[in-house]
């Protein structure tokens, strides 16, 4: 913590002195002022952390001088002095925004422990705006990777909804990053400096799910043996990110609908309601309107938590992302792992864009956190990739039932497929090639040339 610069006003010079030679002893930087006009022209010409006023002098008294520099910087801090101080003044001083107050004669070591107070306030003060700061900035919509159509129409809605308190349903595969956009809404929106508050209803037994929610009165249950407040009472003013909510009780569903309609909660085992003012985001990655339709989810807590739903898209369904989500993984796991790594082979970058992730980003990230700590050059590789990729992706893409590729894809995959195969039979001769595939040589160098396939045949393929 940085040492306090100190302003002392007392139009008594031997209270000036001392305290000035006593503070500088424990290496205070010091400044004097014999009234408050003075002392206020010290304020406007040099930084001050602390002003000690004296109460009782002419023309502008402590008070005045509490008022003045509270209106010129109120990040100041004012301690004031007196020795004719009585409760009333006390009072009168610490509403007007006073740090504190001392009585004269001044206890030297009261004062070193009130200073030593401010300086760790001031400490604080300073280390939660920084973490908030950088807390907005990791989770402001810009520092989401993305460059695709798909992923900015989820942003813009998720942008558009943040200023509301309406409740919001995120909808996605798991590893999508459902969480990520609800931080992020969260920290875009008026309730920034309020708690956001995330409970994942799928981690929780049945039994505990009421009182991680609402909190539970003392004696409520076997082995509650103190009185706990719930997620709801902790989000207060802020925001409830409550995940995988396709999960809850269905006896849980109607205290959750209540809570949500009427803005109040009841601790599990108590007997009085509270009032909580709470923004809900929710997220499931299952189907509700089918869960529904078997009874399995309310209705009318449905529509409740639906006010705006956004679909965040598999990461198969954003492909176009993926170089740019790679290239920023790879440099967040070099400088974790204190590496260099310069980029990733175009062999392997095209066997991560051929990739299914049916762990969508959450698996990518993996992926490239292994081939970083795997990597033995500054370059990635197939080789630091894991097996199972090349496996995978061809498995999928010539399955006739997944559909996710889209038709251009899957035709274009098994073209090149079966145009190498019949070039790898023929060690690389194009004529031999055509008429195993009963096309002519002409029609066979044009789609080579079109599918970019590559002239190395012989080498053997990775499957």
């Amino acid at each position: 913590m940085e040492k306090l610069s100190i302003l002392i006003i007392d139009d008594e010079e031997s209270q000036l002195q001392s305290l000035k030679s006593f503070l500088t002893r424990r290496d205070y930087e010091v400044t004097t002022a014999s009234n408050g006009e003075d002392g206020f022209d010290v304020l406007s010409s040099k930084f001050i952390d602390v002003v000690l006023t004296d109460y009782r002098m002419p023309n502008w008294d402590g008070f005045t001088v509490l008022k003045k520099v509270k209106e010129f910087n109120p990040e100041i801090d004012v301690v004031v002095m007196t020795a004719y101080g009585s409760v009333e003044d006390a009072v009168d001083i610490m509403k007007a925004g006073a740090y504190d107050y001392l009585s004269k004669p001044i206890d030297l070591d009261e004062l070193e422990n009130l200073l030593n107070r401010i300086r760790e306030k001031r400490f604080l003060v300073s280390e939660n705006k920084l973490l908030k700061e950088q807390l907005n900035e990791k989770f402001k919509f810009d520092s989401i990777i993305s460059e695709s159509s798909i992923m900015e129409e989820v942003l813009n809605t998720a942008g558009r909804v943040a200023n509301s308190k309406t409740s919001v349903l995120i909808r996605g595969e798991s590893g999508t990053g459902k969480e990520l956009i609800a931080r992020a809404i969260h920290h875009a929106s008026p309730r920034k400096d309020k708690p956001f508050v995330t409970v994942n209803i799928s981690s929780l037994a049945e039994n505990l799910l009421e009182s991680e929610l609402f909190g539970h009165e003392k004696g409520a249950f076997t082995g509650a043996t103190n009185q706990r407040i719930g997620r709801f009472e902790e989000a207060d003013g802020g925001t409830l990110f409550i995940d995988e909510v396709g999960d809850i009780p269905l006896q849980a569903q109607v205290k959750l609908l209540r809570a949500i309609q009427f803005g109040e909660i009841q601790k599990l085992g108590g007997n009085s309601t509270i009032k909580v003012d709470v923004r809900i985001i929710t997220a499931t990655h299952r189907d509700l309107e089918s869960m529904i339709k078997n009874g399995e989810f309310r209705e009318d807590l449905f529509y409740r938590l639906n006010v705006v739903s956004i679909h965040l898209p598999s990461l198969r369904q954003r492909k176009s992302d993926i170089p740019i989500l790679v290239d920023h993984l790879i440099k967040k796991h070099a400088e974790i792992n204190q590496k260099i790594i310069s980029s990733i082979s175009s062999e392997a970058m095209d066997q991560l864009m051929k990739y299914q992730y049916p762990g969508n980003i959450r698996e990518l990230e993996n992926i490239i956190e292994r081939a970083v700590v795997l990597c033995r050059g500054d370059l990635i590789t197939k080789s630091d990739l894991p097996a199972q990729i090349g496996k995978i992706s061809e498995k999928k893409i010539f399955d006739p039932t997944d559909l996710e590729d889209g038709y251009e894809e899957k035709v274009r995959s098994f073209e090149k497929e079966i145009i190498f195969e019949a070039l790898s039979r023929t060690n690389g001769n194009k004529s031999a090639a055509a008429r195993i595939l009963n096309i002519t040589e002409r029609h066979l160098r044009s789609r080579i040339e079109i599918l970019d396939i590559k002239d190395d045949v012989n080498k053997k393929r990775e499957t």
